[in-house]
């Protein structure tokens, strides 16, 4: 039985219990808290620039070493697992998400006690989503002076609520036709897409899915909402439908626009689909989180790549609107300008990062920007108003595709600056090279990969040449989970990156179909991605390419040149403790974990391992990368860390997989 069939034999009984929407619990004392004795965070990034910093210098260099836990808040009853969610501070409470249901929780933050709780009711569309519990966060809005909390759930539905009490907001949306759901405070998303659908189970699988795993944001008087679909390489069909972006008004939720990421006949763009594929493949979703400027009215949108992962062929041509970065006007969701940073993307470089805006002086002035880090090592720099490149982007030869009914652009955007912030592509000239015998078997251990650019097309299994894959490298040297960070006043821009290399062989649509239950679409694609990737390995436990396996990359937007780069974290002990490396100094290679970043008026602070693979934060100077304190931290961080200040302390929050902890300077007597 599957999981939707099995949702529909759910007893009225269970239905009606899941109903209880709202848990009132810790009231807060003070309901709004005043200007001079606190510091908001008000979105996943702070800000709608998502920059990640925050003005509060409460915790310094001087004190940082000093930080200790204030309070846990443990998600267990929520059923949290993954931690991806960065909660916001606003007007005194901290909200965010939790668990594969998506719960929407208000927290004191001098406490950790939970205020308020809401769930939304039982739904297949919400069962199926396979993205349900990375909701990153949540939306805000201050209308008519009241504050609202915005959430899309797994099953795509938007809701608004009112921050104090946690109730669906009066007056919003419109009554959804299913047992449990409020009268007011929803809307039923699925229903201004276009495509049929059930309003329990959503779209019928044969024509595709979709589901948001990302806040909405609200642009003045707009609630924009992105989207997401299936992961790509969990695909075998062609068919599915397109990630478009909606629009509602925010203050009773009656849509407003829709904008078609794959172009319709005579939308600009629509030459960019041969063989009339727009018809029917899809995704092209908008994961990642959306950027904002208010002041231009116009949202940032990056985008992913079409239905299935690493082959294209039944989707020839570079295919607008998909790994792009958008400026939708928010208003109208009339397109202002786009860049497509991936032509006929088939690598599964989907842009994962909200785009960070920033204010930078150049030789002709000061100039509103748009930067875009991506997974391939490269960041794009864009006038924000306009949309023209900043510095030089062009258009290079890549090699084509081998595989039988594939067509890849002939050419792919890279920028001539800043520079990569990641090794790009692989080569004998970036294995590992400690001493010559090491070299020597990483030369080994690639032989039976194909190498090259960044962009190197995939092979099939069982491939003329013998190989067993091709290497795409990096794969993801910025993802989910860790998000860049930048500073607003000085323009500087912190990337933390690691270098791996992705190796999915092609398989037959057949095959790839038996892998999923309840695949999307009809008609099996020729190729898909088979159901794991196997990386070349070092016979001596080490990784094949150079190091540094982790580093963050401070780059000077004002100029477009690195500041500095370090490794992230310390070398692990595994390496360091080799015999075959006794001897050899070889430097801090980073730990090769990832973490979080957050920006202060003094100081970078980011999560990552020392050698022995205790959990740390640590600070930085933000002008050399020089370190400048550490505190261990009570376990591994994930996804984004957020710092406010509430009733005069400033709080460092991190999502600790099922928990928050809070994190604070101890209290003086």
């Amino acid at each position: 039985m599957t999981k939707i069939s099995l949702l529909r034999r759910l007893s009225a009984a269970n239905t009606i219990a899941f109903i209880s929407l709202i848990t009132l619990s810790v009231p807060l004392t003070s309901p709004q808290s005043v200007a001079q004795n606190s510091t908001d965070w008000t979105t996943l990034g702070n800000d709608f620039a998502h920059t990640r910093s925050t003005t509060a210098n409460q915790i310094n260099p001087a004190n940082f070493a000093d930080l200790e836990v204030a309070w846990v808040w443990d998600g267990a009853s929520f059923q949290a697992q993954s931690g991806r969610s960065t909660p916001s501070y606003i007007n005194g409470r901290l909200f965010t998400v939790a668990g594969a249901r998506r719960h929407v929780v208000a927290i004191d933050p001098a406490t950790g006690a939970t205020i308020w709780s809401y769930r939304e009711p039982d739904t297949g569309r919400w069962e199926y989503s396979m993205r349900a519990d990375y909701g990153k966060g949540v939306g805000y809005a201050n209308i008519d002076g009241r504050d609202i909390i915005y959430t899309i759930s797994p099953g795509y539905f938007l809701t608004a609520l009112d921050a104090q009490t946690g109730r669906p907001l009066e007056g919003f949306g419109e009554t959804v036709s299913l047992e449990g759901f409020p009268d007011s405070g929803v809307v039923d998303l699925l229903k201004d897409l276009g495509h049929p659908y059930d309003p329990y189970e959503g779209i019928p699988l044969e024509r595709g899915y979709i589901t948001a795993s990302s806040p909405p944001i609200v642009v003045n008087d707009t609630v924009v909402v992105g989207n997401s679909a299936e992961q790509g390489y969990n695909q075998s069909r062609i068919e599915n439908v397109p990630g478009d972006i909606l629009g509602y008004d925010a203050r009773n939720g009656s849509f407003k626009w829709k904008f078609n990421v794959i172009p319709r006949p005579g939308e600009f763009g629509h030459e960019t689909w041969e063989n009339d594929a727009w018809q029917y493949t899809g995704d092209i979703s908008s994961w990642a989180p959306i950027s904002a400027d208010p002041e231009l009215g116009l949202v940032y949108i990056p985008t992913n790549g079409v239905t299935i992962d690493y082959y294209g062929g039944h989707h020839p041509g570079d295919n607008l609107y998909g790994t792009s970065l958008i400026a939708l006007d928010a208003a109208s969701g009339e397109r202002a300008w786009h860049f497509q940073m991936v032509h006929h993307d088939i690598w599964n470089y989907d842009t994962p990062t909200a785009p960070v805006l920033l204010d930078i002086s150049m030789e002709q002035g000061q100039m509103p920007i748009v930067v875009q880090a991506t997974k391939q090592g490269y960041a794009y720099v864009f006038n924000r108003v306009n949309g023209e490149p900043i510095w030089p982007i062009q258009e290079l030869p890549m090699p084509p595709s081998t595989v039988p009914g594939e067509k890849l652009s002939p050419t792919q955007p890279i920028p001539t600056k800043p520079a990569p912030f990641e090794y790009v592509g692989s080569s004998e000239e970036l294995l590992a090279d400690f001493t010559p015998e090491i070299k020597q078997q990483a030369i080994t251990a690639v032989a039976e990969y194909i190498m090259g650019p960044v962009f190197n097309p995939p092979i099939q299994r069982d491939h003329e040449s013998g190989k067993i894959a091709a290497l795409m490298c990096p794969s993801g040297s910025v993802n989910i989970t860790h998000p860049p960070a930048a500073d607003p006043e000085s323009g500087v821009m912190y990337i933390m990156s690691r270098y791996s290399c992705g190796s999915r062989v092609l398989v037959s649509g057949e095959e790839a179909d038996t892998y999923y239950e309840n695949p999307t679409g009809v008609t099996l694609s020729r190729y898909a991605a088979a159901s794991s990737s196997r990386a070349p390995r070092h016979p001596d436990g080490i990784p094949v390419f150079k190091p540094p396996y982790s580093r963050i990359t401070a780059i000077d937007m004002n100029s477009g040149e690195h500041l500095w780069w370090i490794p992230a974290g310390y070398t692990p002990n595994r390496i360091k403790n080799l015999p075959i490396l006794a001897g050899v100094d070889i430097g801090n290679t980073g730990s090769g974990a990832v973490g979080q970043m957050l920006v202060t008026p003094d100081m970078l602070i980011y999560s990552n391992l020392e050698s022995d693979g205790t959990p740390f934060l640590f600070a930085v100077d933000k002008n050399t990368g020089e370190e400048i304190g550490r505190v261990e931290a009570p376990a591994t961080t994930r996804y984004g860390m957020s710092s406010w200040v509430h009733n005069d302390k400033q709080y460092l929050i991190l999502q600790t997989g099922s928990t928050l902890t809070a994190m604070a300077l101890p209290d003086q007597d």
